[in-house]
């Protein structure tokens, strides 16, 4: 791993369009809830398995809420031989509770979750609706 990156930073990079794969690893219902724009979901958990999806990568980034687990995340990511050499893998300080720009969603239009029906209000514990 080379270091912490700011998400400031991740922003420029993903505003320049800069060849970097920033990876979220948390699960895919908290994925689809909201995540950083052109970001990929590789859920901590399946980190290791699924890692051959960033053979080739020059610079990978990865994402969690609150910037402790990504650190793990990317020194297994930068353990891992399919990167070149020269590849940069870094952590999002801080993780999602400091990116202050907008996230997108799965499904865009469903704005409709901040107003819980009461006959609903059971199905809201669970699933991809969940708060938590």
């Amino acid at each position: 791993m080379d270091a912490e990156i700011a998400p400031d930073e991740v922003r420029d990079l993903l505003d320049a369009d800069d060849e970097v794969r920033v990876v979220d690893i948390r699960s895919e219902a908290e994925f689809e809830r909201g995540h950083i724009p052109g970001s990929e979901n590789v859920p901590f958990h399946a980190l290791a398995d699924e890692i051959e999806r960033l053979d080739g990568a020059e610079r990978v980034v990865t994402v969690c809420p609150h910037g402790k687990a990504s650190v793990q995340a990317a020194r297994l990511v930068a353990s891992y031989e399919g990167l070149p050499e020269e590849a940069r893998v870094e952590s999002m300080a801080g993780g999602l509770s400091e990116w202050d720009y907008e996230l997108e969603t799965a499904d865009e239009s469903a704005g409709e979750s901040d107003s819980v029906d009461e006959s609903d209000a059971t199905d809201a514990d669970e699933g991809p609706e969940a708060p938590f």
